[in-house]
C-alpha cells in the first residue's frame, strides 16, 4: 500500500539530476540561464503573454499588490475583496501593502462568491483576489464580468491551479491582470519552493524583473553576456526584494512540467474513484467542480460534520488527511472580520482534504474511502 499521506510529491529523479547537472557544469545555478527557460517554457504552455519565475508564490503575490498599489496610487483606505477560505499567504500579501481587506463569503465550489462581492463594493474598492482552491474555477467568469463592471483589477491566486483550464483555455487567461502561480514543494508541478508571476501587462513585468532583484536595473545574467568595461555598472532606481528564482529550482521545475498534464490527468483520475465510491454516502458531500472546469485537481476535499474527530480515527488507520483551509478570520490579525462570512466559517469546520498523490492506487483509494465512511458522522 502506498503511503497515505495528504500530499507525496513524485519526482523523475534522473531527468531532474539532469537538468541541474547542466547548471553545476556551466557554473550557473542563480538568477537567468534556466530561469529564462522555464519562463518561455511556462508561456509556451499556458499561452500568456507573460511569466517571470520567483521565489515563491507569496512573493509573487506581494508584488502583484505592490505594483498594482504603485501604479494606479492606491492608499491605505483602498480596500481589496478577498476569500478567507484560503492559506495566510493570499491575505498576508495584500497587508504587506498596508492595503486593507474586506472579505466575502464563498458559495459551493468555495471560491469567492460573486453576490458577496458585488454586496461588499463600495468608493475604495481597488481589486478582487480569486483563489482557485483546489484547482476549481468557481464562478471565475462571473467574477471576472463584475470586475470589469466596476473597474476593479482582478488577481488570480492560482497556487492550486497549474494546469486547471476553463472552457479549454488556462483559467483566467483573458480574464485576469495577474495570475500568481506556486510550484512549491507539494503542489501539482513541484519544486523546492517557487512560482511563477504572470501581468497582463508587459510593463508590469518589467518592474516585477526589477523588484525582484533588489530594484537593480541590470541583473546578473544580463550584465555576464554583456561586453564591456562598464558591464558591472547598474542603477539602483528603487526599493526591491531578493525575490528572484533560481536556475537549480528552475531546472526541477522545466522537467516536472514536461509531465503536468498527465500528472493532472492522474489526479482527476483519483478524484473520480473517490466520487463514485461516495457518491450515496449522504454523510460524505463532496466538493463540486462547475461545467467547463478541467480542475488540477490540486486537493480532494469533503465536507462531514465531525471532521475533528474524523481526522483523528483516520489517523489510527495510518491515514493522514489534511484542512484547507481554517477561516482567515478566526486569526487574530483578522479577527475584525469575524462572522462576515459566515459559508466560508461553517465550511472550515467540516472540510478534510483526503489523500490525494501520484503514488496513490485504486486500492488505495478504496481502503481509505471504507475508512472515511466508517468514521464519518
Amino acid at each position: 500500500m502506498a503511503k497515505l499521506q495528504l500530499f507525496s510529491p513524485k519526482f523523475r529523479v534522473d531527468e531532474c539530476l539532469e537538468e541541474i547537472r547542466e547548471c553545476l557544469e556551466k557554473g550557473w545555478t542563480g538568477i537567468g540561464f534556466k530561469t529564462v527557460e522555464i519562463e518561455e517554457a511556462w508561456k509556451k504552455y499556458t499561452g500568456l503573454n507573460n511569466a517571470h519565475f520567483v521565489n515563491s508564490a507569496t512573493s509573487g503575490l506581494h508584488l502583484a499588490f505592490k505594483i498594482l498599489k504603485d501604479e494606479f496610487k492606491w492608499t491605505d483606505k483602498s480596500e481589496i475583496i478577498s476569500t478567507p477560505l484560503t492559506f495566510i499567504s493570499t491575505n498576508h500579501a495584500i497587508k504587506y501593502e498596508n492595503l486593507h481587506i474586506t472579505f466575502a463569503d464563498v458559495d459551493k465550489y468555495l471560491c469567492i462568491d460573486p453576490v458577496d462581492i458585488e454586496k461588499k463594493i463600495n468608493k475604495n474598492t481597488k481589486a478582487v483576489v480569486f483563489v482557485g482552491i483546489g484547482g476549481n474555477t468557481g464562478k471565475l467568469e462571473k467574477v471576472a464580468k463584475l470586475c470589469k463592471k466596476h473597474k476593479l483589477k482582478l488577481i488570480i491566486d492560482a497556487a492550486h491551479m497549474a494546469g486547471t483550464r476553463l472552457n479549454g483555455e488556462i483559467a483566467g487567461k483573458d480574464l485576469a491582470d495577474v495570475i500568481v502561480y506556486s510550484f512549491q514543494a507539494v503542489k501539482n508541478l513541484p519544486t523546492a519552493d517557487s512560482g511563477m508571476i504572470c501581468f497582463k501587462d508587459e510593463k508590469f513585468d518589467k518592474k516585477a524583473r526589477k523588484l525582484t532583484w533588489l530594484g537593480i536595473n541590470k541583473d546578473t545574467f544580463s550584465r555576464s553576456s554583456s561586453k564591456g568595461a562598464y558591464k558591472w555598472k547598474y542603477d539602483v532606481e528603487e526599493l526591491g526584494f531578493k525575490y528572484h528564482g533560481n536556475s537549480v529550482i528552475a531546472a526541477l521545475g522545466l522537467v516536472q512540467l514536461k509531465y503536468l498534464d498527465v500528472d493532472n490527468a492522474y489526479r482527476r483520475q483519483i478524484a473520480t474513484w473517490y466520487d463514485e465510491l461516495f457518491a450515496d454516502v449522504r454523510k460524505i458531500k463532496t466538493i463540486q467542480i462547475p461545467d467547463g472546469c478541467e480542475s488540477s485537481r490540486h486537493a480532494f476535499m469533503i465536507r462531514v460534520n465531525n471532521r475533528d474527530e474524523l481526522l483523528l480515527a483516520l489517523n489510527e488507520c495510518e491515514i493522514y488527511p489534511g484542512v484547507h483551509y481554517r477561516d482567515n478570520t478566526e486569526y487574530d490579525m483578522y479577527s475584525y472580520a469575524q462572522g462576515t462570512c459566515p459559508k466560508a466559517n461553517e465550511a472550515s469546520n467540516q472540510l478534510l482534504s483526503l489523500p490525494l498523490h501520484l503514488r496513490l492506487t485504486r486500492q488505495d483509494i478504496e481502503y481509505i474511502a471504507q475508512q472515511v465512511i466508517a468514521y464519518a458522522k
